[in-house]
């Protein structure tokens, strides 16, 4: 549980600019070690560091994206406006499960270990999380918008799970039994 927690919080380290596909690696190294250098920081304040990281993460993940995926066929059952809420919502949950991680942080590494083609408007960079004990796989999914040479991440594998795919089924197994309005107030509510 707890390098699952360690290797969550880290997936939200990443770069203050959409990326090319040629800049990809090196941008990531950049700001993974930017994030790193933060998390080490013992004169910031938790709340400090997390407006830093988010910062330097932020315009690198298409929430939309990511909020239209983990609801499946919901999202063209929705209304625009509860799209737009669904989104501003699932984008907080990212964010403050990122932030409840901080303290977990206990001087791990991430080694770059390149980007893989998957299709042709797709690519994966692959990381390792390496601690003093073990090594887990960090796997950044990207796409590419259309009509540009922008690259955005819309989902993260942690240790071989999708992160989407891993709320996709929790966002079903919630709606089989409750509306989509009772979902945004579980959101809402949560953290």
């Amino acid at each position: 549980m707890f390098r699952k927690s360690i290797l969550a919080l880290l997936v939200f380290t990443t770069f203050s600019f959409a990326m090319t596909k040629e800049n990809i690696q090196i941008e990531m190294t950049n700001k993974i070690d930017k994030v790193l250098i933060v998390l080490k920081d013992s004169n910031l304040s938790k709340d400090e560091k997390a407006n830093e990281i988010i910062s330097l993460m932020n315009s690198a993940f298409d929430y939309t994206l990511m909020s239209r995926l983990s609801l499946g066929n919901t999202w063209k059952e929705i209304s625009s406006e509860q799209q737009k809420q669904f989104t501003e919502l699932f984008t907080k949950k990212l964010k403050n499960s990122y932030v409840e991680k901080l303290d977990l942080y206990t001087d791990e590494l991430v080694q770059i270990l390149g980007t893989e083609q998957t299709k042709r408007n797709r690519l994966t960079l692959n990381t390792q999380l390496i601690g003093k004990e073990s090594k887990h796989d960090i796997n950044y999914k990207f796409y590419k918008k259309k009509n540009e040479d922008n690259w955005l991440i819309y989902d993260v594998d942690l240790i071989g799970v999708s992160i989407i795919q891993t709320y996709r089924k929790q966002f079903s197994g919630f709606l089989k039994e409750k509306s989509f309005n009772d979902l945004l107030a579980f959101l809402e509510n949560s953290k």
